[in-house]
């Protein structure tokens, strides 16, 4: 990723047959210099304490609602937070940055085990958020039945054993920017798995099931004049804007991620066919930018967040006032208990006005019969 001095690349005899003169090929410079360092320090210095305060807002939410779609969230946001540490910190900064790759090679392909590890939980957790919004719109009796925290937690439990399985493989992962040899079989292997687990198959299921999302909630919209109409569009106004919310999330997520790992894509893939990052300047300065982009998605959703839910909104603003997550708990549930208080005391005081006008207004008594006078 960046250009350290005495680094040097002695080709194979096939590189020098292609170069003229047969001299040696140096390896492909970082035209963008230490940018690439202030860059990581910032987006780290910002989206660590983001994703903590993500973390911290969330769990009040969860708690407090008892909804899987927070839980979710929240293995989402600590995906994250796991990212940013593994590969902006340790790879990027600490490996990269400070040591120049001067590490034993074990603790180099370690983390990297870390890395795509963290890397494919943060992208499967966001695919279960969109699996969880598509059963709660198109199957919501289903969703009534499994969408509870326990089973989240255990769902979000395996998806992050599974991440950690799918990242051993990469311990046999290439340094893209020091290996002067075209790539291997496993190579070719390697990375189209990677592209394949963090890309391709995930944007085929968000594109999948928002689709049938946004048909579903438009088929919702063509019906609710009807249900209006019947008297029961009313009732109905509250639980539709909380989808529309929560649907609105899901699509800024998944899109976000969508166009940020785009150019990753492509150029880990034609870094594979085309031309090497280590040989071409041009492929490395993309590889470059694109891993920039592709790490920026570990720090937007706060912001997401923010602007698109108001509940998410006041957990923030309580935790950066360090208001009690019990305030606002006592607070719903005076909420929830208003309707049943008011009911007992229109009931009271309907029977006190009752037993008022009982007092002022007494009924009168039927008449008594004479018993025993005879009439002359």
């Amino acid at each position: 990723m960046f250009d350290w001095p005495n680094i040097t690349v002695v080709p194979s005899p096939s590189d020098q047959a292609q170069k003229p003169g047969g001299g040696e090929l140096q390896r492909s410079k970082c035209v963008l210099g230490f940018f690439p360092i202030v860059y990581y320090s910032v987006l780290l210095c910002v989206g660590v304490p983001v994703n903590i305060l993500t973390a911290v807002a969330l769990s009040r939410l969860a708690v407090r609602t008892k909804k899987a779609l927070y839980v979710y969230l929240l293995a989402l946001t600590g995906s994250d937070i796991l990212s940013q540490l593994f590969i902006i910190f340790v790879g990027f900064l600490l490996e990269s940055a400070v040591f120049h790759r001067e590490v034993p090679m074990l603790l180099l392909h370690s983390i990297s085990v870390a890395e795509f590890a963290a890397n494919h939980a943060s992208i499967w957790c966001t695919v279960l958020l969109t699996v969880d919004r598509y059963v709660a719109l198109c199957h919501p009796l289903l969703h009534r039945q499994i969408s509870y925290p326990a089973w989240a937690r255990r769902i979000i439990t395996v998806v992050f054993l599974l991440a950690l399985l799918s990242g051993v493989p990469f311990f046999w992962w290439s340094d893209l920017w020091r290996v002067a040899d075209p790539p291997t079989s496993l190579d070719s292997a390697l990375i189209w798995t990677h592209v394949t687990i963090i890309y391709f198959l995930p944007c085929s299921i968000f594109l999948v099931l928002n689709s049938l999302i946004v048909i579903r909630l438009r088929e919702r919209q063509r019906q609710a004049p009807c249900q209006e109409e019947c008297g029961g569009g009313a009732a109905r106004h509250a639980p539709r804007r909380q989808l529309g919310k929560s649907t609105a999330m899901l699509l800024a997520i998944t899109s976000v991620f969508a166009v940020l790992w785009a150019p990753r894509t492509v150029v880990v893939v034609y870094h594979l066919y085309v031309s090497s990052v280590n040989r071409d300047w041009r492929v490395h300065l993309a590889y470059d930018l694109s891993n920039m982009l592709a790490m920026l998605n570990t720090a937007v959703n706060f912001f997401l967040y923010c602007f698109v839910s108001k509940p998410f909104r006041a957990a923030v603003r309580d935790v950066l006032l360090l208001r009690g997550a019990q305030l606002n708990h006592r607070r719903t549930l005076r909420h929830q208990h208003a309707p049943a208080n008011t009911s007992l005391s229109s009931l009271s005081s309907g029977m006190n006005k009752r037993s008022h006008q009982d007092s002022t207004n007494p009924t009168p008594l039927p008449p008594r019969r004479a018993v025993g006078i005879v009439s002359p």
